[in-house]
């Protein structure tokens, strides 16, 4: 068995004891060494100097009641006892000089003496494993209070909740909750992004460092950052406001005045002083989408105020000081940028620590059910209308909605469009299969640029008696053929790689085919 080292304040009031009636009464540091059970092979005793002579007959006690127990007394002096800064920093100075040897001994702390400052401290050092320790809680017997033995009880906390069943129901029940909010409530299938949001979860809660959220227009980047800041106002200390800007909107003299602020007369219009968007988060959340739309300057003016939470306002020489967190979205490739000129490598630096990238709807499509239910009860509660959708309609906006002709090049900007036109246009508030199938011809039609104009309608046609593998490759080589010149052009092009191991090219002729197999000529796609 591993010796037991434990560490603990002296307790200035409750160690108190005089005379030979000192035994009848429970001292925790004293009925610690006294427990049967529990034999301490070191006691770490912290001791503030004007109470050395407590100590004293504390240890000589000890030595008593247990002479295998040796006290070490650590002179901990402290300014003042209940400010929780001091007593962290001299609590973290004195356990990381601590040459702690797990392997080899177990640990506890005692957390029954002490202020309540210093007993929080331990458990927050202790969490953080700076002390691999369990926690020993001692206290008096039930039975008659303190006088009727003294030695009292004692027990052992391990703050490891995997081994407690019921706390750990409640933590796990905690965290699902937190990430059933981190989804707006949506029940999500998809295994990848219900891992990324896990992820979202830790570094929200855990981490004050830039946030970069990529992923394609309409990804939900924005609603996520507004819930990363409500999650982190409750359970991270945030107590400024949510700030949200698009990066793409802002140009010139109006980005720096919108980010940074600017002072009366430092540039035409300027009629007055304005603190700029920077300031108004501070002590709160900035969320800027479209980073990558920001000028040189604007980034170099961030850099800084990331890096020392000061910037200079248009036309100031004084520096204003914001503490505030950020949140950056894009839909571009940042490295690209970078490489391009376009931007800064050192923010890309600074704000690249978290990178989370959000998958397109076309990506999530076993979600696309959830997100139709969660977009109806957006609707009923904006427009306060109830509006359902019977059984066969859901059906088929579903089949249509999952199905690899739907792009959803807008992502969920798409499916909310798609739900209001279909709840506005719903006779006597439910959505019938009529509703859904003016719907898809709606978005077929919306989606033809995205798909290859003309092609997009004639590959419709064909889309329920093709396998998805089918749909697919067949779709890149009508795109291909209508970029191409020639039937054989676009022959080399589709075979560039096989031809080459042929005797004979015959391009056109493999191509003119397959297409075949699909009732499809050269002429009808190339047009």
């Amino acid at each position: 068995m591993k010796p037991i080292i434990t560490f603990g304040f002296l307790g200035s009031t409750l160690d108190r004891a005089q005379g030979a009636d000192r035994w009848s009464k429970w001292r925790p540091t004293v009925a610690m060494c006294q427990q049967e059970d529990l034999l301490i092979s070191r006691l770490e005793l912290l001791v503030e100097p004007k109470f050395a002579d407590l100590a004293k007959s504390v240890v000589a006690d000890i030595a008593k009641v247990s002479p295998e127990t040796g006290v070490v007394v650590h002179e901990f002096a402290l300014k003042d006892p209940w400010d929780f800064q001091e007593v962290y920093e001299r609590l973290y100075d004195f356990v990381r000089g601590y040459d702690f040897q797990p392997e080899k001994a177990d640990y506890l702390i005692h957390l029954t003496t002490g202020t309540h400052v210093a007993q929080i401290c331990w458990f927050l050092l202790n969490e953080a494993n700076f002390i691999p320790a369990r926690l020993l809680q001692t206290s008096p017997s039930r039975e008659g209070g303190r006088d009727a033995k003294a030695c009292g009880r004692y027990e052992i906390i391990d703050i490891d909740l995997s081994k407690y069943d019921r706390l750990s129901t409640r933590f796990a029940q905690e965290q699902e909750r937190t990430l059933d909010f981190l989804k707006s409530g949506i029940a999500t299938k998809s295994k990848g992004f219900n891992k990324l949001i896990e992820q979202i979860e830790l570094v929200a809660v855990n981490s004050k460092a830039p946030i970069l959220i990529m992923g394609p227009t309409g990804a939900g980047k924005s609603m996520l950052a507004g819930r990363i800041y409500d999650l982190r106002r409750s359970r991270a200390g945030l107590s400024g406001r949510f700030v949200e800007v698009n990066c793409a909107t802002l140009r010139g003299d109006q980005a720096m005045s919108a980010l940074f602020g600017h002072k009366r007369g430092s540039y035409t219009g300027a009629q007055s002083d304005r603190p700029g968007l920077l300031k108004e988060a501070d002590k709160g959340l900035i969320f800027l989408d479209e980073i990558g739309e920001l000028g040189l300057d604007e980034q170099a003016m961030l850099l800084r105020a990331l890096e020392d939470k000061t910037f200079l306002p248009l036309g100031s020489d004084k520096a204003v000081q914001s503490d505030f967190q950020l949140i950056a979205g894009t839909n571009r490739d940042l490295r690209a940028q970078v490489a391009a000129g376009k931007f800064r490598d050192d923010l890309l630096a600074r704000i690249n620590l978290w990178t989370f990238t959000l998958p397109s709807l076309a990506e999530r499509r076993e979600d696309i059910a959830a997100n139709l239910d969660f977009e109806l009860e957006r609707y009923a509660k904006t427009h306060r209308r109830q509006v359902r959708m019977n059984k066969e309609a859901r059906e088929a906006f579903l089949k249509f909605a999952k199905g690899p002709e739907s792009k959803w090049s807008a992502n969920f900007r798409d499916l909310n469009a798609a739900v209001t036109r279909m709840a506005t246009l719903a006779p006597k508030g439910r959505i019938t299969v009529a509703c859904v199938e003016a719907e898809v011809g709606r978005l077929r039609e919306g989606w033809k640029d995205v798909s290859g104009g003309e092609s997009s309608a004639q590959f419709s046609v064909l889309s329920d008696e093709l396998d998805p593998f089918d749909h697919v490759q067949l779709e890149f080589v009508i795109k291909t053929c209508r970029e191409s010149k020639t039937l054989s052009d676009a022959g080399r092009k589709l075979f560039a790689v096989s031809r080459m191991k042929r005797s004979k090219m015959n391009d056109a002729d493999r191509l003119k085919k397959y297409l075949k197999r699909f009732d499809l000529t050269w002429e009808q796609i190339s047009q």
